[in-house]
């Protein structure tokens, strides 16, 4: 198999860690050397492992994780530091011979790991922090119903409850850098910096909703909440809260961490319709090992 690029992209809950080390077990038998690439916004941050579901001991020791835990929990990140580094990250391992799996559910963030995007600028100062002082005086709704009047394009694809999305829509307005849906965007483009094989995985809904539960549940159980409580108490910055169930668990909320969760999943997969080139597997109850073996026999 020639040295290529493999992508997995999928809802939260889906099951991406299990398949990609199992993938990586079938491609290590035959002489590959596989290294998993983070393409997620919030895995970046040590001191939120649980939340963010980081892989875990057993996972990393099966199939090591590059781009995780590496950034204080008061630091800001953006999508174009994290391409910078995620491009580095790629050229290396394919330099070596290696086989690199890009693992994510922040689209954004596998685009950009994958492509040359070209990145929306970071906000002037004092922009950000006013968008976000209205925010907390008007609240979500009223910031959305604004967006909608100057850009309805931008507003339609978000939901008036998601404060990062509306703050960052009208950042990027008052910059004029805000893309009309007509206007050039390489984001959804089939092109790749490097041959790339992209696979989509999704579930039922049903039975991905089952998991998302039992998967906050199990976040809960291993200390998730005790987790956000340090963090918070350390300063965690915007970016850092933005993770899911951060302050839903500071609140207490387990229920509406799942409800979050569930909501992402359904974005996730709105993305996942638009990536182009990306082969689409139903998992449903299927062990990762079949579905590695599904994706491994696939054409290169």
């Amino acid at each position: 198999m020639p040295t290529r690029v493999l992508a997995l992209f999928g809802p939260t809950g889906a099951g991406k860690t299990d398949v990609a080390v199992a993938l990586s077990d079938r491609l290590r038998a035959r002489g590959e050397h596989p290294v998993a690439v983070s393409a997620d916004a919030l895995q970046v941050y040590a001191g939120l492992e649980t939340l963010t579901g980081v892989p875990d001991r057993a996972h990393r020791a099966r199939l090591e994780h590059r781009l995780v835990s590496f950034l204080p929990v008061d630091a800001r990140f953006s999508v174009a530091e994290y391409a910078e580094l995620a491009h580095a990250q790629i050229d290396g391992l394919l330099a070596e011979g290696a086989t690199p799996i890009v693992v994510g559910g922040t689209g954004l963030y596998l685009r950009a790991a994958l492509a040359e995007l070209q990145l929306r600028p970071p906000p002037p100062e004092g922009v950000r922090e006013r968008w976000e002082a209205e925010l907390l005086e008007r609240g979500p709704e009223a910031l959305h119903a604004h967006l909608a009047r100057e850009a309805p394009w931008a507003a339609e694809g978000i939901d008036p409850r998601d404060r990062h999305r509306i703050v960052r829509s009208l950042e990027l307005l008052d910059q004029g850098a805000l893309e009309r849906p007509d206007g050039p965007n390489r984001l959804w483009t089939r092109d790749t910096r490097h041959p790339t094989a992209l696979i989509g995985l999704v579930r039922g809904r049903e039975e991905l909703y089952a998991r998302i539960d039992a998967r906050v549940d199990a976040m809960i159980a291993a200390g998730a909440v005790e987790e956000v409580r340090r963090a918070h108490a350390a300063g965690a910055s915007r970016t850092a809260r933005a993770a899911l169930g951060f302050d839903e668990l500071l609140s207490g909320d387990a229920d509406a961490m799942k409800r979050r969760t569930r909501n992402y999943a359904r974005r996730q997969l709105t993305w996942m319709r638009k990536l182009a080139g990306v082969r689409v597997l139903d998992i449903s109850s299927r062990t990762p090992e079949d579905v590695a073996a599904v994706i491994d026999s696939a054409p290169a």
